[in-house]
This record gives structure tokens, sequence and C-alpha cells, in this order.
């Protein structure tokens, strides 16, 4: 009886900090929400908070009739795609090997891998390899350097090796070869950790900019999330604008929030799809070998 009253406390106590862990990421959320449907006037007088204040929908409807913003949605949206596919083919053609325990120079290549996620050339000899690669200022640049996570390979790795051992040398009696055993046998059993991994690899390519930053100078194949960071840059201009009575006063920040609201939401209506995948994919892939 002390035993479940303990419990039941417990369960209450995880409850109420997941409840405040919940407030403290949706709380944020919701007071861009409010600016970016706010008045400038309420904005500029701070009295906005998680609640809309004088309804205005100017911000939203400048950046939905704006090309460049459709555009860069659109754009983001099918990079995320391409390199999501891309990154799962390199993931498990890297992780699928390195479960036969019989490989010649197998823990060799498992070191050789690991090594690279601590140690790396640096920004400047990548960018002097894409250069001579004639990658630079091309949408490839912004899939295939990046395309395998070395950490998520890991996690399919182990994921893969918990799959008993039997069913592949049953499938090797009766002819297949690694090929078919890995599409009949490997992939329809690792639904987990595939949507998994592609939540994660979808996540960061929708958030990333450094690379589209750094490599790329074609303003077409802007990234929404560089798109949002040259807009954020540039709200000291619109600021000063307002100051000299060219905007109207306020219309900066609200711009900037419906445009954070605008790169945010797409990526989050994600999560309800693959949520019931996510938990399993990382706690069975995260068995050491």
């Amino acid at each position: 009886m002390v035993t479940s009253k303990r419990s039941k406390i417990g369960d209450w106590v995880v409850v109420f900090l997941c409840f405040l862990l919940i407030l403290v990421c949706l709380l944020p959320l919701l007071n861009i929400f409010a600016r970016s449907l706010s008045a400038s006037e309420a904005l500029i007088r701070n009295e906005v908070t998680l609640w809309p204040i004088g309804l205005n929908f100017e911000a939203y409807r400048m950046v939905l009739s704006d090309v460049k913003y459709t555009w860069s949605l659109t754009w983001t949206a099918l990079l995320t795609v391409i390199c999501v596919f891309v990154s799962l083919v390199m993931t498990t053609i890297c992780a699928y090997p390195l479960t036969y325990r019989k490989l010649k120079g197998r823990r060799f290549f498992s070191a050789f891998i690991i090594f690279t996620m601590y140690f790396s050339a640096g920004t400047i000899p990548m960018y002097l390899l894409l250069n001579d690669l004639k990658m630079l200022n091309k949408p490839v640049v912004l899939i295939i350097p990046y395309c395998l996570n070395v950490f998520y390979m890991i996690i399919m790795r182990s994921f893969l090796l918990q799959i008993p051992d039997s069913l592949r040398e049953s499938a090797e009696i009766d002819g297949a070869g690694p090929v078919r055993i890995l599409f009949q046998i490997y992939l329809p059993l690792s639904t987990p950790v595939i949507a998994t991994l592609c939540l994660f690899y979808a996540v960061g390519r929708w958030n990333g900019f450094s690379d589209a930053l750094m490599f790329m100078n074609d303003r077409t194949y802007y990234p929404i999330q560089l798109l949002l960071y040259n807009i954020i840059n540039s709200i000291s201009s619109i600021e000063i604008s307002t100051q000299e009575g060219f905007s109207p006063p306020g219309l900066s920040e609200t711009l900037k929030a419906a445009t954070i609201m605008f790169a945010t939401v797409p990526i989050l209506l994600v999560y309800p799809w693959l949520q019931r995948y996510f938990i399993t994919g990382v706690t069975l892939g995260a068995i050491k070998e």
C-alpha cells in the first residue's frame, strides 16, 4: 500500500515536471504568435504577452503575397524531402555492412567513421574542397556535404544489430544475397528507427542555414531559415525607416514574428505523424553493441 502511494506521488511529480517543460517550450511560441497578429501600437507599448491585441493580419498578408517567401518555403520543403531521402539511403548503406560480424576490417571502419565525429578539417578546407568540386552556389551543395550524420548512423547500426542473426542465416540458406536480405528483412523491421531518423534529418535540414550562408550566394536557393536570418538582421534598417516615417511604427516587429511563425509551423506539423515511432526508435537504437 505504501509502495503504491509512493508510486502515485512519483507519477504526479513526473506529470508536473512534464507540464512545466511543456509551458517552457510553448509560451515563447504563443508570444511570437500573439505578436504576429497584434497591432503595431500594442507592440510599441509592450502590451502583448500571450494574446493578440488589436487583431492585425497585415504582416501575414505581406508574407504570403511576397513571392520570395512562398518560393523559399516551397524550395525548403522540397530540399528537406530530398535531403531526408539521400541521408536515409547513405545512413542505411553505411550502417548495414557494419552489422556483419565477419566483415573484415569491421572494427577499423567503425573507428574510422566515428573518428570523424570528433575531428574535422573545418570550414575553410570544406569551402576549398567544394570550390574545387564546382559545387558552390549550386543546390547540390545543400544536399551532399552533410548527407550522413555519424551519430544517426550509429543509432541505425545498433538497431539493426538487435535483429536476430537467425533471420539472416535462414534467408542465406534460401539463397538470398545481402541486398535482398536488406530490403526484405531488415528494412521492413526497421520502421521505428527509420521514422525517427527521418524526423531528425528533416528537422536538421529545415532549421539549417549555416551551410547556405557559407556556400550559397544565389538567393534563388536560399532556404527559409536563411531568409529569416536575413530579415532579422535587416530589422535595424526597417526601424530606421520607421523613425523617418517611411513605414508604420512597429511593423518590423510584427513582420519578424509573422515570418518566424511562417518558418516554424510547417516542421511542427510533421511531429504528430512520426511521434508513435519516435520513442521506440531512439530507445531501441540506443543499446550499445
